[in-house]
């Protein structure tokens, strides 16, 4: 059988990846149950999706079950330092799946193989910080002219598309998959918290326990990096912008200080705002001896990276796997992890696939209906239906062997009525 159209590292690597996704999908039941429908439904028939997201295991889940539903696929990476090269390799070997994607790829690579999937005229896009709508809008409008719509799955990606929407220049319905209760509570809380500390300490080695954690941003990623930090016996500071989100922090209990004086008492100082320049040049300066400085937002604009190489007058590179050394004038070190890249996906694995399982289930979901509805859908950025979220819940439960209770009939007229 013709393999697909591919660029990827080693085809040899294929069993090694068949054997990466098998073992994620153990810990995907949701998903699995989603995949058996979508095999027995025929949903996606004719549908080409263009992809752009991290090439991991429980990516490949997501589009094995999109494939059983009849999708064609082409996937190109959305980081260069969190693609797995077994895994995409299985994914074109084993799961006929077009794939342009290798480990370590650099900035040219990485939008030449965005425009690679949108040579293939897709129906759909499946997005990861809008980076396919951003360089097909930018560049290449015309290969979105069939394109009926897509799903965005991360926080700086929805930013993006609302900008572009109120800016008239988005063209698309696209669904905000990363604004649902699930997404929020499992994948941005648990799933961001435990994969950054992971990435920390896989790259560094170091121990969290008495030392200082600053964890810049307390959204729902924050949150849940202050709480594993908190969890693993560090003393955790968190800085803010919003007043609303910082008196949350101060009412559970954190200290919450500028970063002017947070960056000097930091052992470990983290940035999880989507924004750019939140640890900036006079935050560098201001560090101690070995600190270590590490991104788990989106992209790898919010440590400026340009200071620290200004500021350094010499760097170590690779004193650890994903741990590059800044020697600054006065001899002290810091420590830049993952190329202030997603660190949790430079230096670790990423979240665990029962993170995955949930927001997986709620993306193909959402791809179906979106292919439903694709005749009455306007442009703009959309939610995700609430009987979605609801559905991929009980999925979930069910497959943990949880019951819940139901509502009676006397509960749901006195929840709809003004009636006392």
């Amino acid at each position: 059988m013709a393999l697909p159209e591919h660029d990827v590292a080693d085809l040899g690597l294929a069993q090694a990846g068949v054997r990466r996704v098998e073992w994620a999908a153990r810990a995907m039941p949701a998903l699995r149950q989603v995949h058996d429908r979508f095999a027995a439904e025929r949903p996606l028939d004719g549908v080409r999706i263009a992809a752009c997201m991290h090439v991991t295991a429980e990516t490949a889940n997501l589009l094995r079950a999109l494939r059983a539903g009849g999708a064609e696929i082409a996937l190109a990476a959305s980081n260069p330092l969190s693609t797995q090269d077994d895994t995409a390799a299985a994914l074109v070997a084993e799961y006929g799946i077009t794939v342009h994607a290798r480990a370590g790829m650099d900035a040219e690579s990485y939008d030449r193989n965005l425009l690679a999937v949108l040579q293939h005229r897709p129906h759909m896009l499946l997005d990861d910080g809008c980076d396919l709508v951003n360089i097909a809008s930018l560049e290449r409008p015309e290969l979105l002219a069939e394109t009926f719509g897509g799903c965005e799955q991360t926080t700086t990606g929805v930013i993006r598309l609302r900008q572009m929407r109120a800016e008239g220049v988005l063209t698309l319905p696209m669904v905000a998959v990363n604004d649902t209760a699930t997404k929020r509570m499992f994948d941005n809380r648990y799933g961001t918290g435990q994969s950054t500390i992971d990435g920390i300490m896989r790259a560094t080695n170091a121990m969290l326990a008495g030392r200082t954690v600053v964890v810049a941003g307390f959204g729902y990623c924050g949150r849940g990096l202050a709480e594993r930090a908190r969890g693993m016996g560090a003393r955790v500071i968190v800085t803010e912008v919003d007043p609303v989100k910082a008196l949350d922090a101060v009412m559970q209990g954190y200290t919450v200080l500028p970063m002017d004086e947070a960056a000097p008492i930091g052992d470990v100082v983290v940035t999880v705002t989507g924004n750019r320049d939140v640890i900036r040049a006079e935050h560098i300066a201001s560090l101690k001896d070995g600190a270590v400085l590490a991104n788990s937002g989106h992209f790898d604009v919010e440590i400026d990276l340009h200071a620290l190489e200004a500021l350094a007058v010499e760097v170590r590179h690779e004193v650890r796997p994903q741990a590059d050394e800044y020697v600054l004038a006065d001899g002290r070190r810091i420590v830049l992890l993952a190329e202030g890249r997603l660190v949790n996906l430079g230096a670790a694995e990423g979240h665990p696939a029962a993170v995955m399982d949930l927001s997986f289930s709620v993306q193909a979901l959402t791809t179906v209906w979106l292919a439903r509805h694709r005749d009455t859908l306007t442009p703009g950025v959309l939610e995700v239906p609430a009987d979605i979220d609801t559905e991929v819940a009980r999925l979930e439960l069910a497959a943990l062997g949880v019951g819940i209770d139901h509502l009676t009939p006397d509960q749901e007229e006195y929840l709809h009525s003004w009636h006392v």
